[in-house]
């Protein structure tokens, strides 16, 4: 598996963050664990004090999350040992922000592109909430891929597309309106 820095690898998922207004926001669900890195710039970067829920299906994952960040369980944060397609279609609560980052080595698997993923996480955020999905690695131009996510997230969603992002990553950012 290709390792991308972790340093590398939090710039530009603080890209997206900064186009966010994160004193509005109450509550964080991340899809895709990182390592626990982006959880490290969200708490000690962005200062930010409040809920954050993060699932990841790999047990290897959290535990290096737990063990190399100290990204632990604590009364305003939650780790979610589940796949993420299982957990945004039976899960209720809602959330002021998703950051979805699921990866396969260097490929976000392509059941998370199609409509019933995105719409299963569009009912999850509020109004006003956003989205922040990195859509893949080395992508420098809008895809068919993106085209689509954006589309089966529904017109209540409102994207800006940042191809490219820190040399490397394709992220869309939504916001529901």
């Amino acid at each position: 598996m290709p390792i991308i820095p972790m340093g590398r690898y939090r710039r530009f998922l603080e890209f997206g963050v900064k186009k966010v207004d994160l004193d509005s926001v109450g509550n964080i669900l991340l899809l895709g664990l990182g390592g626990g890195s982006i959880i490290q710039s969200l708490r000690k970067k962005f200062k930010y004090q409040k809920d954050i829920v993060a699932v990841d299906i790999d047990p290897k994952i959290i535990q290096i999350a737990k063990e190399e960040f100290g990204v632990a369980e604590a009364a305003n944060q939650k780790i979610v040992q589940q796949d993420a397609l299982v957990y945004v279609r039976e899960s209720q609560e809602k959330f002021q922000l998703v950051i979805i980052d699921l990866f396969i080595d260097t490929e976000v698997p392509p059941v998370f592109f199609e409509k019933e993923f995105c719409r299963n996480v569009g009912k999850m955020i509020d109004t006003n909430g956003s989205v922040i999905f990195n859509v893949g690695i080395k992508l420098i131009k809008e895809t068919k891929k993106s085209k689509s996510v954006i589309s089966h997230f529904g017109k209540e969603f409102h994207f800006q597309i940042y191809p490219n992002v820190k040399g490397s990553n394709f992220l869309l950012i939504g916001k529901k309106e």
